[in-house]
């Protein structure tokens, strides 16, 4: 193992089998990005899509460190999450849209004028650039003397969320629920239609900043809620000497299940839509493992697992 993967893995407190999907999956997937990045004449900028408890972070921090590791790269990943709306801007949404808005995630939940700007700051390349951050255990944006601050010109920006790079739905969809959620908090369809109306105009023009897709695919969505929970768990070993008041975001595992139907209609959608899209596709087993790396550019064969 590299000095680079040794001090990843410790630093991420990650298994020491990452080592070995690095070298077959992921190393491949960060040279033929750069590859990409090698014919481009401006900043690339990467989608990375991946559900709930996937490994989209990780991921993306490490193609981020180990393309600035192996070619002096300098590259940024940002998290859709750190574009939610405020906390009373939601409230408002709740109040003229509908109650369930409140609660961040679903398209139309996030500041995509914010995203707008930084995108265009980035393929400008129009620097200093401010970064949101989003406190999640407040559940507000944090002060702007806490947000990022990029100075120096990107070679790469990659831009991961779990429903980035979603499409809409045809609206006759929408009318039947496909949980109790829908059923019993959006009997009339609006909180569901919002949504997809959001995906259908704004979020399809943010979309168009995006070079490549990359996609973490999960077998199905009956992973999701398994993978969500065991985050709450490590979290809440993570912060178990911390404040109450930093452990107050801590959910329980009925809140969890209640949490994940939010994101089922969307997530079984970019299920079946983005793979025909994506770039690159990392297949996912149910214990979250990478078996096999798929590359519409057929620079490399599919790289399948030989486990």
């Amino acid at each position: 193992m590299n000095g680079f993967l040794s001090k990843f893995i410790a630093h991420n407190m990650l298994p020491q089998q990452y080592a070995d999907l690095a070298d077959q999956y992921y190393i491949p997937l960060a040279h033929s990005i750069y590859a990409s990045l090698k014919r481009s004449d401006q900043t690339l900028v990467v989608g990375l899509n991946g559900c709930q408890g996937s490994g989209k972070s990780t991921l993306s921090d490490f193609l981020v460190k180990y393309l600035e590791d192996a070619f002096d790269l300098n590259a940024l990943a940002v998290s859709l999450d750190d574009f939610y709306l405020t906390k009373e801007e939601r409230k408002r949404l709740s109040e003229e849209v509908h109650p369930l808005l409140a609660t961040r995630g679903v398209p139309g939940t996030h500041d995509t004028s914010l995203m707008l700007q930084v995108f265009e700051q980035v393929k400008q390349h129009q620097y200093p650039i401010d970064i949101p951050r989003f406190n999640k255990a407040t559940d507000d944006r944090c002060p702007k003397e806490q947000w990022s601050k990029v100075s120096k010109p990107l070679d790469l920006l990659i831009v991961e969320g779990w429903c980035w790079g979603a499409e809409a739905e045809a609206d006759e969809t929408l009318i039947e629920p496909i949980n109790e959620l829908e059923a019993s908090e959006d009997s009339a369809s609006l909180w569901r239609s919002y949504a997809n109306q959001k995906l259908q105009t704004v979020y399809t023009s943010l979309y168009d900043y995006m070079d490549l897709w990359v996609m973490l695919k999960a077998p199905s969505f009956g992973c999701v809620y398994q993978w969500r929970l065991e985050q709450e768990e490590k979290l809440a070993l993570k912060l178990k000497d911390a404040s109450e008041d930093a452990k107050a975001g801590i959910m329980s595992s009925e809140q969890v299940a209640r949490f994940v139907q939010f994101y089922q209609r969307i997530t079984e959608n970019i299920l079946v839509s983005l793979p025909r899209r994506a770039d690159y596709r990392l297949d996912l087993d149910d214990e979250r493992q990478v078996i096999s790396l798929n590359m519409k550019n057929n620079e490399f064969e599919t790289i399948e697992s030989e486990r």
